[in-house]
């Protein structure tokens, strides 16, 4: 039961580090958002977390991640890229 008028907040961070939701948790592993396929961003994912949620979700979510593409897409462009020997 939640009374009236009640203010309930997410916390971000407790959800990228539970347990239950993600493997190894508490290690920096930014592969585990290469998954293949269309984000869920109404599912019980949590990639999109510090975008917020509900009806209070950050209005320019879409835009910051087409802005992201568009900046890899600008560096891939615009650099000649080579692998280090060895």
């Amino acid at each position: 039961y939640i009374p009236a008028k009640s203010r309930v907040m997410i916390n971000a961070w407790a959800i990228g580090r539970d347990s239950n939701s993600w493997e190894d948790a508490e290690t920096f592993k930014p592969s585990r958002f290469l998954q293949e396929g269309v984000p869920d961003y109404k599912g019980s994912n949590f990639e999109f977390i510090p975008f917020g949620s509900g009806r209070r979700s950050c209005p320019g979510m879409q835009l910051g991640l087409y802005a992201l593409d568009l900046c890899v897409a600008h560096l891939l462009h615009c650099f000649t890229w080579e692998l280090p020997d060895g």
